[in-house]
């Protein structure tokens, strides 16, 4: 008759430990779909401060340095102003991640500005405008100086928060100073400008060959 309790007493223990068992997996799967649901949070939110913008900006100029994006071009002329551009598109994965609008202006002045993209948002433009003109020599052997301004914007949720600013000059004869070695000063800046025409040169993307104005 002792055989009854004891079997009664094994059965209650194995279904306990199957209880136990089922909450466990249970719980572990509620673990890993919240883990897994965070990641692709911080995935979907990764750009959140300047550091952050500084880290991606380094991986996509890397990429466009050793030529690793897919690019497509488009020219426009405009006649009145006397300004020839060039709009480069560079792709990853068919993803738009970096749009350069550069265009000359009365042979003495050009403009770079390139704008880097995550998400389909802009988080940062370089931009660098530079005037050249003569600066002595002969008429055999004329020397010129390139005076630069460059602009560096970081911009989360469409606004700015740091814009920094550089001035130099280069000149075609004599020891001209390193670039890197001059620091930048923070400045305030207005990007609707900038980004107006950003949504202008979006709009144009799609077509092919020479286009006038944007």
């Amino acid at each position: 008759m002792k055989i009854i309790p004891i079997i009664l007493s094994l059965t209650l223990f194995i279904s306990c430990k199957k209880e136990d068992s089922k909450n466990i997996q249970k719980n572990l799967s509620k673990d890993s779909l919240t883990v897994k649901n965070e990641s692709i949070s911080v995935q979907n939110d990764s750009i959140k401060t300047i550091d952050d913008i500084k880290k991606e900006y380094g991986n996509l100029n890397t990429l466009l340095a050793s030529k690793k994006l897919d690019s497509t071009k488009l020219n426009y002329n405009c006649d009145q102003t006397e300004r020839e551009g060039e709009i480069v598109f560079y792709y990853q994965d068919k993803k738009l991640k970096i749009v350069k609008d550069f265009y000359s202006e009365h042979s003495h002045f050009s403009s770079s500005t390139k704008y880097f993209i995550k998400d389909d948002k802009v988080f940062f433009i370089f931009k660098d405008e530079t005037v050249w003109g003569f600066d002595g020599g002969t008429s055999e052997n004329p020397e010129t100086k390139d005076d630069i301004n460059e602009k560096r914007i970081y911009i989360l949720n469409n606004k700015a928060i740091q814009c920094l600013e550089k001035n130099y000059s280069i000149q075609s004869k004599g020891k001209n100073q390193d670039p890197n070695s001059i620091a930048n000063k923070d400045t305030k800046c207005d990007i609707s400008e900038l980004m107006k025409n950003y949504y202008l040169i979006l709009k144009n993307k799609d077509k092919k060959g020479e286009i006038k104005c944007l």
